[in-house]
């Protein structure tokens, strides 16, 4: 076999669309199928029999937990606040804030993955070969990347999917993208799974869990202030360039 014959065989480019193609076609079933399944209904239904399965099983509930979390950030299907008030309810502040945090991450950075792989490779591209304003955005953005993934994470008002899919498409560094992800939801998902801590009362008064807590000033506050700390090497990068000028 001649060295010529062992070259790997170039793989048609459709294929690398292949991955977020079908986490496409997931997420839009999803959105159609599961809205009733993953629900605080459903968790109020069932939180006698998840408890019992808890206690008699830890470790296999930690992990089914995880992989749930995983596929429902991974496929952006409905149920993520769901999934993270039930952390905390199932495991405790502690345990269900890293288990939340963990799984988040990973299923960003398997989303992150395989825009970047497809679409966002090619997107990429030409961006880098244009000579217009997106390529200057995203000069920019690789500039401040890290400063600029914290601020979209700190900041509630950005949906989690754009925020996993955006970085993928302009050519954001992996390491950056799943070290301030894993960082910049810290704060959001702790909240968050402290309302589920207390899940269980609120469920014996008839109640729903009020998710609105994240947006009370004493919580938001913080939260901000931290995406202002993330905005402020952006500010004086900036700065410094108009004074070069």
């Amino acid at each position: 076999m001649t060295q010529q014959d062992r070259r790997p065989v170039a793989r048609p480019g459709w294929r690398r669309h292949l991955p977020l193609a079908a986490i496409a076609v997931v997420a839009i079933g999803g959105a159609f199928t599961l809205n009733d399944w993953l629900s605080f209904e459903t968790l109020r239904e069932n939180r006698q029999a998840l408890l019992e399965f808890r206690d008699a099983h830890y470790p296999w509930m930690v992990a089914i937990f995880a992989a749930i979390y995983i596929a429902i950030v991974t496929f952006s299907l409905p149920g993520a606040a769901v999934a993270s008030v039930t952390g905390g309810f199932l495991f405790g502040l502690v345990a269900g804030s890293v288990l939340n945090v963990v799984s988040a991450t990973i299923g960003a950075t398997a989303i992150f993955l395989a825009a970047r792989a497809g679409l966002g490779q090619t997107l990429a591209a030409r961006i880098d070969a244009s000579d217009g304003r997106m390529r200057q955005i995203k000069r920019r953005l690789n500039e401040n990347e890290i400063s600029v993934l914290f601020l979209i994470r700190l900041v509630p008002a950005v949906p989690f999917f754009v925020a996993n899919l955006v970085p993928a498409l302009v050519g954001v560094k992996f390491r950056n993208f799943a070290f301030t992800t894993a960082l910049g939801i810290i704060p959001g998902t702790v909240v968050i799974t402290w309302v589920g801590v207390g899940l269980g009362e609120v469920f014996d008064r008839g109640g729903t869990p009020d998710l609105s807590l994240l947006w009370e000033p004493q919580v938001i506050g913080p939260i901000l202030g931290l995406a202002t700390l993330a905005a402020l090497p952006i500010f004086v990068r900036a700065v410094r360039g108009r004074k070069e000028i």
